[in-house]
Parts: structure tokens; C-alpha cells; sequence
């Protein structure tokens, strides 16, 4: 048989295709009697197709919950993050949220400002940022520097 695909060697694929549902066949097909209907009811006549979101008689979904009226977007605030090593390599005397989108050490949708304590630094910088860690703190100010929450 060869690799390329002509009308004649169609098939479809294995386990895509399955045998119809035939009802009404007699007890003996297993789907006989009542066709898979029930009994009575509105499911088991012919041509019946209920509403859309009809749960049966019981109140429907869409019913049962509170109505919104308008919607509120919370937008998480971004925080950008940087070590205290990382600090000195940027070669600023004062490091702001702002300074820092302008060197493109900092994402520009970022909000706040997190200073972290990796590293260490021996430079005297001013830091102005949203949160400071106690042992990034120490060692700016271990440096000369001086820390200033916005």
C-alpha cells in the first residue's frame, strides 16, 4: 500500500466513526419498548424540544442568581523588585521607581517599588521606594546611604 492519500484509500479514523442508534427495533436490541424515552412525559413525544435554560420545573439558573449591574475592574498593583547588589551596579545616586523605568531596570507598568537584601553594597545612595526589607535597610544605611518610604 503506498503513503499517499487518493479517494480510493480514504478511511476515517480508527474509533471516529461508531454504529447509529437504531430504536424502535424490538425488546430484544436493548432499545426497544420505549425507545430510550421513559415513560410519558413530555420527553417521550415526538417533535417535543424544551426552552432554552427549562431545568425540568425547577427555577432555572439564570433566575436563581443576583442580577449584576456593572462590573469593577481590581487591578492588582505591580511591584518591581530589585537586590541592594544590584543597587551599585546601576550607577545612580538616588533610586527611584521612575529612575528606574528611565534606566529599563524596572517594567513600565510597575506601581510600586520593593527593595530586597540580597547582596551588599558599599556605595552611599539615596533610596525612595514603597517597602524596603529590615536587612536591605541596614545595609544601605551600613553604607552611608539613606532610605525614604513613598
Amino acid at each position: 500500500m503506498t503513503d499517499t492519500i487518493t479517494l480510493e484509500n480514504l478511511q476515517p479514523a480508527e474509533g471516529s466513526t461508531h454504529k447509529i442508534k437504531r430504536v424502535g427495533r424490538g425488546r430484544s436490541s436493548g432499545r426497544g419498548k420505549t425507545s430510550c424515552r421513559g415513560h410519558n412525559g413530555e420527553g417521550q413525544r415526538s417533535g417535543s424540544s424544551s426552552k432554552r435554560g427549562f431545568e425540568g420545573g425547577q427555577m432555572p439558573s439564570y433566575r436563581r442568581l443576583p442580577k449584576l449591574k456593572g462590573f469593577q475592574v481590581y487591578k492588582k498593583p505591580v511591584s518591581a523588585e530589585i537586590n541592594v547588589g544590584r543597587l551599585a551596579q546601576l550607577g545612580l545616586k538616588e533610586v527611584t521607581l521612575a529612575a528606574l523605568k528611565e534606566a529599563g531596570k524596572a517594567h513600565p507598568s510597575a506601581d510600586l517599588l520593593r527593595i530586597l537584601g540580597n547582596g551588599e553594597i558599599s556605595e552611599a545612595i539615596t533610596v525612595k521606594a514603597n517597602y524596603v526589607t529590615p536587612s536591605a535597610k541596614e545595609k544601605i544605611e551600613k553604607a552611608g546611604g539613606k532610605v525614604e518610604l513613598v
